[in-house]
């Protein structure tokens, strides 16, 4: 059964570090996204109180109740935090999320992230330990396995809903692909049918074509959206209108470049002109296929006010006429 908070299908962004800022996502669930997670938090810097690392639990009125998604190798220091952001979150938080799937090395080569998927062992104890510690549902989002030689995400999932994980997110790929090739969905079937808790996929989800196929092909309760969400909230919009069967019209590239301004508008409000730097990969993505964008990159790159940054993209939208 589907967690109480969440519709019967939700279609929910996922958290990516460095990207799913507070203002995009407050963006996304106005254009149709159903749940957000803040972007991976240590454990470890919370326990030690790493100003930086509690800015990232900073979340706003529209998007909540949101889930948080910790990372982390210590049962201890994981239950400890994950009791504190209960109590100093409450009524803003509706989960806890381990984070066991990262691949990013620096995670991995301290044993977090997707390394915990060769301790299926310790990632119990983990799931256990935050469990009995939260008054919150815990879930838990992983990868298909470590590599070709560690593809164990059945037998892992079946670990984590043993010792309490209340619903589970499934990336189709190994740590050692990364993002390359294609997110296998048969994994994602397999972990469906060997747990009693609900399963979100997650992978190669771009458009609400993508999303209908891996409903139909894992029988998964959720979708996880990743990538596809880079430069395109308007993915949200769109899924919802395939699962509803409805007609979908595509935003203009004028429509695309108006959402990167407002996106702009709402990042420098909230981080100040070092959100222009922030909105440079932003920019990228919005502007991703249209005529000029190689040029209209570079001089992004090159823009330290937010009101030079609109010039550019309110000249790129007249160029583009």
């Amino acid at each position: 059964m589907m967690l109480s908070f969440l519709p019967d299908f939700p279609v929910v962004l996922a958290p990516m570090a460095g990207v799913t800022d507070l203002p995009y996502r407050g963006l996304c669930r106005e254009l149709g996204c159903d749940f957000t997670y803040t972007e991976m938090v240590s454990a470890k810097g919370l326990a030690f109180g790493n100003e930086n690392t509690g800015k990232l639990l900073e979340t706003a009125e529209a998007e909540r109740p949101c889930g948080a998604q910790l990372f982390g190798s210590d049962p201890k220091i994981l239950a400890d935090t994950a009791r504190r952001l209960c109590e100093a979150y409450q009524g803003k938080l509706a989960l806890i999320d381990l984070n066991m799937g990262c691949p990013a090395q620096k995670i991995v080569k301290n044993g977090e992230g997707s390394a915990l998927m060769l301790q299926p062992k310790l990632a119990g104890e983990i799931v256990r330990a935050v469990s009995r510690a939260s008054s919150l549902p815990v879930t838990v989002k992983f990868r298909k396995g470590f590599d070709a030689a560690h593809e164990n995400a059945v037998g892992f999932a079946e670990v984590l809903a043993d010792n309490g994980a209340a619903m589970l997110t499934v990336h189709g790929r190994t740590r050692e692909q990364l993002y390359a090739g294609r997110a296998d969905y048969e994994v994602i079937a397999a972990v469906k049918a060997a747990v009693s808790v609900p399963v979100l996929g997650n992978g190669d989800i771009f458009s609400g074509a993508d999303a209908l196929r891996m409903r139909a092909e894992t029988g998964c309760d959720g979708v996880m959206v990743a990538r596809g969400a880079q430069g395109n909230p308007f993915i949200f919009r769109e899924i919802k209108a395939a699962l509803a069967g409805a007609l979908y019209t595509p935003p203009t590239e004028r429509e695309r470049l108006a959402m990167a301004a407002e996106h702009a508008k709402r990042m420098c409000a909230y981080a100040g002109d070092y959100g222009v730097i922030q909105m440079r990969k932003h920019m990228a993505w919005y502007v991703k296929g249209m005529r000029g964008a190689a040029v209209f990159r570079t001089a992004v790159n090159e823009c330290v006010t937010l009101q030079e940054l609109l010039g550019l993209v309110a000249a790129f939208a007249r160029e583009l006429c």
